[in-house]
């Protein structure tokens, strides 16, 4: 079955940089989106970042210009760069991918596949 398997989380301050991986096991890359998800506690999850098939991502406003969403097909890895780091961007972080036509953030959150997350600490 499919499987997304998380890593790269960690603490960082205030204007560093993390790099998060998503690994995409059973994935067919066919019609399909991935993106990126936060949920800060007590908040409600927040979509980031999706991209589709041809490799065209959207971005949330709260991280373009910081955040980059990269793909490796070949090794099945999908990559969230996040640099300049706030502490309000502290919150547990999850890859998603599902198969449709037309990826948007806002269908993000209802996608198939998750993650099982990776904390994310920024302090200031």
């Amino acid at each position: 079955q499919v499987q997304l398997v998380e890593s790269g989380g960690g603490s960082v301050q205030a204007g560093g940089s993390l790099r998060l991986s998503c690994a995409l096991y059973n994935f067919r890359y066919v019609n399909y989106c991935v993106g990126w998800v936060r949920q800060a506690p007590g908040k409600e999850r927040e979509a980031l970042a999706v991209s589709n098939s041809f490799g065209v991502t959207t971005y949330a406003d709260s991280v373009k210009g910081r955040f980059t969403v990269s793909e490796d097909r070949a090794a099945n890895f999908l990559y969230l760069q996040m640099n300049n780091l706030k502490p309000e961007d502290t919150a547990m972080y999850y890859c998603a991918a599902d198969h449709y036509r037309e990826c948007s953030l806002f269908t993000l959150l209802g996608y198939s596949y998750w993650s099982q997350g990776t904390q994310v600490t920024v302090s200031s």
